[in-house]
């Protein structure tokens, strides 16, 4: 095996962390002696050890001259656990391959510089393309400090995401809907708006074997999410959050009662501020959120700058319908050269429907 193979190793290690380490980066490790590897590791769990500290209590053997690979700089700062760089100049690691240098100003380069400063051998940017964008949502998070969006949608051929009478389910297949729940893992939070609660009665969790549900946060300006629909009643077994502008104490007690919590937001155009609730979750560490709105909401969003990436669900199906709805609505924009621009487009498969996820270029549009 090649430097390369090793960390596609130490990448596949990473992935078994995903939707538990969150703030937290994924991380991967692998130790290598004479073109064997001799321990592995990934970071299993938010506030628990490190991969690099994992791979070594896996290390059936004595490290000192070995070879380290891991995904990400070892950090170099005390957090919840002690700092990576100790135990890899104390068990007298030879060289270390990293693939992504690591953008938290605590570490950002004085990690790979102490392990060079006490002898050991560092090169950088092994497969980096692939390794920075196991971390996207933590890249963003650290240097923002708000949390990565992911606008979600599924629609048929001809851009419907309901039938003219309301009814969706379902457009996509089975597999596909089995990717969401996994893109639910890995999101700290799932968002909808209150028409997306009155008309689908959605749940919002991840069925996953062994998954872990994200925090809901519904988007409710006026606080008209109802008493008895799913999400509240289940309140008290999934984190609820209900985002509103509504100064009503006595209404906004009653979703409290059932265990929701509510987040105060200013109103902006007469809904929610976006932004200001993105800055309120992000200082509570939500580092990521899944965006599964209407087609207002994902307009609002797309308006208000908060979307990163987006995810398009394509079935080979067609509705039809005037008056049916598609997934951004809204006024929409005025001229083809005010659209909001996408980049970095790939295309996956999922059973007989295709998923078209591209990165939401930034950039002013006044």
């Amino acid at each position: 095996m090649n430097h390369e193979e090793f960390m596609k190793t130490a990448l596949v290690l990473a992935e078994n962390g995903t939707g538990y380490v969150n703030p937290n980066p994924l991380v991967g490790a692998v130790i290598v002696r004479d073109g064997r590897i001799i321990g592995k590791g990934w970071h299993k769990k938010y506030g628990e050890l490190h991969a690099e500290r994992n791979a070594f209590a896996d290390c059936s053997e004595n490290c000192e001259g070995a070879d380290l690979y891991v995904t990400l700089e070892p950090c170099c700062h005390h957090g919840k656990t002690p700092p990576c760089t100790d135990i890899i100049i104390e068990k007298k690691i030879r060289r270390v391959f990293i693939g992504s240098a690591d953008p938290n100003p605590l570490v950002s380069g004085k990690g790979a510089e102490i392990l060079r400063q006490h002898g050991i051998e560092v090169h950088e940017g092994i497969l980096s393309e692939q390794c920075d964008r196991l971390n996207e949502i933590f890249f963003h998070f650290i240097t923002t400090g708000t949390p990565f969006v992911t606008m979600k949608y599924a629609m048929t051929m001809d851009g419907k995401i309901a039938c003219h009478t309301g009814l969706s389910k379902w457009i996509t297949g089975e597999e596909s809907r089995k990717n969401v729940h996994l893109d639910r893992l890995r999101h700290s939070a799932v968002m909808v708006g209150v028409g997306t609660v009155i008309a689908d009665n959605p749940m919002l969790t991840c069925r996953l074997e062994n998954g872990r549900n994200p925090i809901r946060i519904v988007c409710d300006t006026n606080l008209n999410t109802p008493l008895g629909c799913d999400i509240v009643k289940t309140a008290n077994q999934v984190p609820t959050v209900i985002a509103t502008s509504s100064d009503d104490s006595a209404k906004a007690e009653e979703y409290e009662k059932c265990g929701c919590r509510i987040m105060k937001i200013s109103r902006k155009n007469g809904h929610i501020d976006l932004c200001e609730l993105m800055r309120t979750l992000g200082s509570e560490k939500t580092d990521s959120v899944f965006l599964e709105g209407g087609g207002e909401l994902n307009y609002s969003a797309l308006k208000s700058g908060i979307v990163n990436k987006v995810q398009a669900y394509i079935a080979p199906k067609i509705f039809g319908g005037l008056g049916a709805k598609t997934a951004v609505s809204g006024d929409g924009v005025n001229s083809p050269e005010l659209a909001y621009m996408l980049e970095n487009a790939e295309i996956k498969r999922f059973g007989d429907d295709i998923m078209i996820e591209s990165l939401v270029r930034k950039c002013s549009r006044e």
